[in-house]
């Protein structure tokens, strides 16, 4: 939330916030422009008015709409991956990592902040910049999964990562699919079903343990 003062004509200025601060709440505020009008409708008049802030102090912090929205898609990509590399990480088995891993999927693109647009319905596909991150993001999720893999099935890295893009991709595109829907399917009920495909997928392939033993 922005946070402003009157001076003594009645005009509502912005207070004087440390610098982070002031980055923290202008990229708050962009979000919700950027949400509601998309990159290509957005103006930094629109961020500007939305944070109580001249232009001149929106542009100290970032030189353009642009910069401001690849600064956006940095800070939730970033926290999606950390909540996608907790799920894999806490949970016991493979079976509830799928879980897991779906689930936060579902539980991203269902916040209020509707932040999952910058990823999916932005309409920067095309932009190098946008695009680079997004391919890194997913590379690395696909990194992630496909260790789990490895060490579990004994499958070589190059394959394991090729499973790891799948169900990068399948929990992406579900999800995606999910974002759509003027009436959607219960949250945990639809993650759930994106889970169930998945893991009848990935455990086709039998731990290595298993594979040994079929195998004497």
């Amino acid at each position: 939330m922005s946070q402003s003062i009157r001076d003594p004509a009645g005009i509502v200025r912005a207070k004087r916030l440390p610098r982070e601060q002031r980055r923290t709440q202008l990229l708050e505020c962009a979000l919700q422009v950027f949400v509601a009008k998309g990159y290509h409708g957005a103006s930094m008049d629109d961020i500007a008015e939305s944070a109580q802030v001249s232009k001149p102090v929106l542009y100290q912090h970032f030189p353009g709409k642009h910069e401001l929205f690849l600064g956006l898609l940095d800070t939730h990509l970033s926290a999606l991956e950390h909540e996608l590399t907790q799920a894999l990480s806490t949970a016991e088995n493979n079976k509830d990592r799928v879980q897991a891993t779906m689930g936060a999927f579902y539980e991203f693109i269902s916040r209020k902040d509707e932040a999952y647009r910058l990823v999916f319905t932005s309409g920067m596909d095309n932009d190098e910049e946008v695009e680079d991150r997004l391919e890194r993001f997913h590379d690395g999720m696909a990194g992630a999964i496909a260790e789990v893999i490895a060490d579990d099935t004994g499958q070589p890295m190059a394959e394991a990562t090729m499973l790891g893009h799948g169900l990068i991709g399948m929990a992406l595109s579900a999800a995606r699919h999910w974002s759509r829907l003027s009436e959607r399917p219960d949250r945990e009920v639809s993650a759930e079903l994106t889970a169930r495909l998945a893991w009848r997928g990935i455990s086709g392939f039998p731990k290595e343990s298993e594979s040994t033993e079929s195998t004497r």
